[in-house]
């Protein structure tokens, strides 16, 4: 009997994530010699992003083309940064302009002005009386920077002598509830004033700002496109520089059980990255709509982390309106930090109506900050 050989091959579906093009047409009605940028939550609302530049036709028509994947995304038009954004003819802002992405898609868009065109009247805002300034200008060595620092004291803070669980959050210019009011705030002081009014845990809150244009640099402990990552430098500062001065100059209980750090978007990267690689110091750790699509190196990270990780409490929640991946995205960390058993510390969220924006940080800090509290 001749033996016969037979080789089945399987053939497996190759999963994708479906893209659309889009083609994007500018006018504007007066010509300039700025370069135009697209900025939007697909870039983390980078305003002068040289992969986002768009191309000049002649003196008053850009375009750029633009693969993105299928779902909702919001944009506006800048010319390198956040001071020289699109506005209405008499200098009013517009609101985020909106691509729903199923198809491929042309869209004309005509600039009416320019927000630098009008006398810019520099809102002075006013904070609660429990948010102060520990230093406009905290130097930070391992970044030779210098960077302004928040904090939030419980408003019992001065009639006791108790010591206080802290969590360091990110984008801290954006973090408290500010008078008049900001469309881009968190108002986390609000948040937890009504949650310790209501019997939950008081804790401190220490918000280090961003560093404007080298944010997707400093919140990335990887390089990439938009240049070398300062990530690794970033968390050594807060735990071996910014820490230390919280903790000699507040009351705080000083250990990782009681040391918690937070943030959205890119903020929500490095602090995921801050509890692997720190989980003494750090434990737990609220991850909001993170942006690993620009970090991938963070899954094999973590992977290798697990370990320290094992008494660590992980917040994720991501919106799905968020575009396509990050629901996706997040998933796929939740499922890494289960993988050897499901674990009731790590947490991952899902929510329909979720943009990527403050409004659903806002009230998503609201779960986090429970969590964490028990």
């Amino acid at each position: 009997m001749t033996g016969r050989l037979f080789i089945i091959i399987l053939l497996l579906p190759v999963i994708s994530i479906a893209q659309v093009k889009v083609l994007l047409n500018v006018s504007v009605l007066k010509k300039t010699q700025d370069t135009l940028f697209i900025a939007g939550s697909f870039n983390d609302w980078n305003p002068s992003s040289e992969a986002f530049m768009l191309k000049q036709k002649d003196s008053l028509t850009y375009v750029i083309e633009l693969n993105l994947p299928k779902g909702n995304h919001e944009f506006k038009i800048t010319r390198g940064s956040w001071d020289k954004t699109e506005c209405q003819k008499n200098g009013t802002s517009v609101a985020n302009r909106i691509l729903n992405m199923n198809v491929d898609t042309v869209m004309d868009i005509e600039i009416a002005n320019w927000s630098d065109n009008f006398k810019q009247v520099k809102e002075k805002y006013h904070f609660g009386d429990h948010v102060h300034l520990v230093d406009s200008a905290f130097y930070m060595p391992q970044l030779n920077k210098h960077r302004q620092i928040w904090i939030y004291l419980p408003k019992g803070y001065s009639k006791s002598n108790k010591r206080y669980p802290v969590i360091y959050m990110q984008d801290g210019q954006n973090l408290f509830h500010a008078n008049p009011p900001r469309a881009d705030e968190w108002a986390v002081d609000s948040i937890m004033d009504s949650l310790i009014r209501e019997g939950s845990k008081e804790m401190i809150v220490v918000g280090i700002d961003h560093g404007g244009n080298d944010r997707l640099k400093e919140y990335n402990p990887y390089d990439s496109q938009y240049g070398k990552g300062e990530g690794q430098a970033y968390v050594s500062f807060l735990v071996e520089t910014l820490k230390p001065h919280i903790d000699s100059n507040y009351r705080t209980l000083k250990d990782f059980e009681n040391t918690s750090i937070a943030g959205s978007s890119m903020g929500g990267l490095i602090s995921l990255y801050a509890i692997a690689q720190h989980p003494k110091t750090f434990g737990s750790a609220g991850v909001f709509s993170p942006a690993f699509w620009l970090a991938p190196q963070i899954y094999t990270d973590v992977t290798t982390k697990l370990n320290g990780l094992k008494h660590s409490k992980i917040f994720f929640v991501a919106g799905d309106k968020e575009g396509s991946t990050m629901v996706q995205n997040t998933k796929k960390m939740y499922d890494i930090l289960n993988s050897k058993e499901k674990s009731k510390n790590i947490v991952f969220l899902e929510k329909e109506d979720g943009k990527h924006t403050e409004w659903f940080w806002h009230r998503e800090f609201v779960p986090f900050y429970q969590f964490i509290a028990k």
